[in-house]
């Protein structure tokens, strides 16, 4: 059975790994291995995580983890962006875990959260190609508003990030 609930330092080494693999079989086939290799170090590191995990302030609210048997097979991390706009900033699951409803529970709990805390606007950034995240936000009600250049790109990348938002 899964079981959602916040962060605690103990999660960190399963969040790192099924953000880091996530990532990897998300993105395999529409960026670079450099590209990809880069975002996980930058974002998905012991630290980081502890720092996020021990640490919440205005514009975070945590991490939280879907278990199974104290086992983390997803991940989904967000915030406030403005006065009543909140954003999901993370969201991954063990790949072979896609399909049980995990993301949806993970997104039920972040969600609640950000509209307790005055949010009433959900925003998420999917790269453009996404096949995977694309119809699962389309699913819950996400519409695309634009794209962008990806925030993380180096001079030489041309990543678009599609921006969705719903009312929550």
């Amino acid at each position: 059975m899964i079981q959602i609930k916040r962060a605690t330092a103990d999660h960190i080494d399963g969040i790192n790994k099924v953000c880091s693999d996530g990532y990897r079989d998300t993105y395999h086939e529409t960026h670079s291995k450099e590209y990809i290799e880069r975002i996980i170090t930058e974002f998905y590191n012991h630290d980081r995580i502890l720092d996020e995990v021990t640490h919440t302030n205005e514009g975070w609210d945590g991490w939280f983890v879907a278990l199974e048997e104290d086992h983390v097979v997803g991940a989904i991390g967000g915030g406030s962006v403005g006065e009543s706009e909140s954003e999901v900033f993370v969201l991954y699951l063990d790949p072979g875990r896609r399909g049980e409803g995990i993301g949806t529970k993970l997104l039920e709990a972040l969600t609640e959260v950000q509209r307790q805390k005055g949010a009433s606007k959900q925003w998420v950034s999917v790269a453009k190609g996404n096949m995977k995240g694309i119809p699962f936000y389309e699913a819950r009600k996400f519409a695309l508003v634009k794209e962008q250049k990806s925030f993380a790109n180096m001079d030489n990348e041309e990543y678009t990030s599609l921006r969705y938002c719903r009312a929550i």
